[in-house]
């Protein structure tokens, strides 16, 4: 599961560079006023990445937690 949190994790990265860059370059051939609302799509995606990696961290903390609980319970 970690191999899959992982990509996933860049996944959303990279996906708000290319938006950004794509409605950047759409925005200059077709101007801004058309594409100023796509930015949205790129800060979602964004925001998406570091939802997900504030997840992960939390999560491998909340599983080290686990560990030692089922440790002091073993003992």
């Amino acid at each position: 599961m970690g191999i899959y949190n992982k990509v996933m994790l860049y996944f959303w990265l990279v996906m708000a560079v290319l938006i950004f860059v794509g409605v950047t370059i759409m925005g200059i051939y077709e101007g801004f006023d058309r594409w100023v609302f796509s930015y949205l799509f790129g800060g979602i995606s964004l925001l998406m990445f570091f939802v997900r990696r504030y997840m992960m961290k939390r999560m491998v903390k909340h599983m080290a937690y686990l560990e030692e609980l089922k440790k002091s319970q073993n003992k």
